[in-house]
């Protein structure tokens, strides 16, 4: 298993064993123990299996005795007996019933119990006659809000997460780039082009034994089921249900197999349309002359150069202008991964994360980044041991240690002491502006009240906005991708208040929100003017990985490093942050 694919997979299946937990009715606490785990795991920098080898599992924050025996037993076998035995007593449709935005486990258990009901169809049938609303604590609105739930989660059935995708995709590609007889291998379709959901995994491999690729590929150790294999296309099943195709070409038809398999289809017809009026034509085995002559295309790169255009990066071929823009030599010089100096929010074992000051801070220095911002929970977030002035007054003295530690050592790196303040109800903070202002940073974000009205949720962020001590709204939208919807608030609305404020808007990159997405990124930067950090959330070292998902939504939005503030240096950043 490849390092951080792993982990995910073991984490998907403590995941899975939570929320079979809750729809059961267990202990909170039960289903919070599997739930943290598995965050934890998701996000930690080590490969579990190696962890579990060494005999070290009880070291990962979370992981007791009992859960290091069920995740010894899933790395042997893929499962565990307390998983296998919930999947037995809890009817399968019900966990699907977890994919309707803003259900959850207790409402799912509840309405099992109450109507018997098992599937996602038996569900929408009893909420269209009403019957929802007569059991005890749901009634007419939360009906009303399952039924629309079940209409959006039809769009998003068959997709994954880029989250859950990319890790699988990246496994997959070290697997087949093992096999000496492949000669390049890359990553296709959405999951390049860093869509937040993607049906299934695409793959390109450039072989001349494509027979020994495709027998290679459907023997490894991931599948589940192999739906199709052919002499050049097969396509396979994970066992973590996702689907995966790999094509194998030859080395000269690679680059523009690379480009076609990357789509998407929309710009792929512009591509081709853009060929036949040039008198040449395109497909994904290469650029040929009317006469079938293949022309030279060592790289993507060439080929768009052979159409007159700028090569166009993976994640802007959508059709929203960039054909037009690469003709006019007007693409932007997108954000790059290495731009980013630093990480703005980041929990630490201080409230809900599993890594120590310290340890966050050495993880972002070995990223080359020259700040972190420690932003832990406030402490209306019980369930996440949130931070009161006490906590928060001490956690900034230790930060201070640490700075003046690695100062002396003459390291150009700082912690920046911050908090991840509470927007409550109204649109008060959840902490006292005298702590606010003694504070580098400070992110405001919504963790409660998710089903207030349009008109209620918009004054109440708007409130937190217009706060002197606030710099940033965090994950603005509050989606969970595949789980819970954008609340119900005006955005354009408080796009205009953060413009007005002069405050930014976060792009959270954790792989579980990239909020803000790419279409309201774009709007928020290039329309309104409003400056954007793009931040991890990480709760564990591993987590701060995740940056790279909020690069690639940055991208899609077309923009650069001037419209992203953590690309600043400490000083610049904090001359922003009203802080110098």
């Amino acid at each position: 298993m490849g390092q951080q694919a792993s982990n995910y997979q073991v984490a998907w299946l403590l995941e899975e064993i939570g929320d079979l937990l809750e729809i059961r009715g267990e202990d909170a606490f039960k289903v919070r123990a599997y739930r943290r785990a598995a965050q934890v795991l998701r996000g930690w920098a080590e490969e579990v299996a190696r962890v579990a080898a060494d005999g070290r599992l009880t070291e990962i924050p979370g992981v007791g005795k009992a859960l290091a025996a069920k995740i010894e037993e899933i790395l042997a076998t893929g499962t565990c007996r307390a998983l296998e035995r919930l999947r037995q007593e809890v009817p399968a449709g019900l966990r699907q019933m977890l994919d309707i935005p803003g259900v959850g486990g207790r409402t799912v258990g509840t309405i099992w119990r109450a109507l018997g009901i098992t599937t996602l169809a038996e569900l929408e049938e009893a909420a269209r006659q009403h019957r929802l609303r007569t059991i005890r604590g749901l009634g007419a609105k939360k009906e009303e809000a399952i039924l629309h739930g079940i209409e959006l989660l039809r769009v998003r059935l068959e997709r994954s997460p880029l989250g859950l995708a990319y890790p699988v995709a990246r496994e997959l590609v070290g697997y087949l780039a093992s096999l000496p007889v492949v000669e390049r291998v890359e990553i296709a379709g959405s999951v390049r082009r860093g869509r937040h959901l993607v049906k299934d995994v695409d793959l390109v491999a450039a072989s001349p034994e494509p027979a020994r690729v495709m027998d290679f590929f459907v023997h490894m150790p991931v599948v589940d089921e192999v739906v199709l294999q052919g002499e050049t296309r097969s396509r396979v099943r994970t066992r973590f249900g996702l689907a995966v195709d790999l094509r194998v070409v030859s080395r000269e038809e690679f680059p523009c197999a690379w480009q076609y398999l990357t789509g998407s289809a929309d710009h792929n017809v512009r591509l081709r349309g853009r060929a036949r009026e040039r008198g040449l034509k395109l497909n994904e085995y290469g650029l040929f002359a009317v006469d079938g002559q293949r022309l030279p295309v060592g790289e993507e790169a060439d080929m768009y150069r052979q159409l007159d255009l700028q090569f166009i990066p993976p994640e802007l071929r959508e059709d929203r202008g960039e054909i037009e823009a690469a003709e006019a030599g007007s693409l932007p010089v997108l954000l790059e991964d290495g731009d980013l100096l630093g990480d703005l929010h980041c929990h630490t074992d201080w409230s809900d994360g599993g890594n120590s000051l310290e340890e966050m801070a050495r993880a972002a220095m070995a990223r080359g980044y020259r700040y972190l911002g420690i932003c832990d929970h406030s402490r209306s977030l019980t369930v996440a041991n949130g931070l009161d002035a006490e906590r928060l007054a001490r956690q900034g003295a230790e930060i201070e240690v640490l700075n003046r530690k690695w100062e002396k050592e003459g390291k150009d790196f700082r912690l920046l002491r911050g908090i991840e303040v509470d927007i409550l109800a109204d649109g008060r903070l959840d902490l006292e502006d005298e702590v606010l202002a003694g504070l580098d940073i400070v992110i405001a974000s919504v963790h409660s009240g998710f089903r207030q009205d349009r008109e209620t949720m918009t004054a109440r962020i708007e409130r937190a906005l217009r706060h002197p001590h606030v710099d940033v709204l965090g994950h603005p939208t509050g989606r969970l991708i595949g789980r819970r919807s954008e609340y119900n608030v005006d955005i354009r609305r408080i796009f205009e208040v953060a413009r007005e404020e002069g405050k930014a808007l976060e792009i959270n990159a954790s792989s579980d929100r990239l909020d803000l997405s790419d279409e309201l990124a774009r709007e928020a930067a290039l329309e309104w003017g409003i400056p954007l950090v793009i931040n991890t959330d990480a709760h564990s070292a591993g987590g701060l990985e995740d940056m790279h998902f909020g690069v690639q939504v940055a991208r899609r939005a077309w923009l650069g490093r001037e419209h992203v503030l953590n690309s600043a240096d400490p000083d610049r950043l904090l001359s922003f942050l009203r802080r110098s």
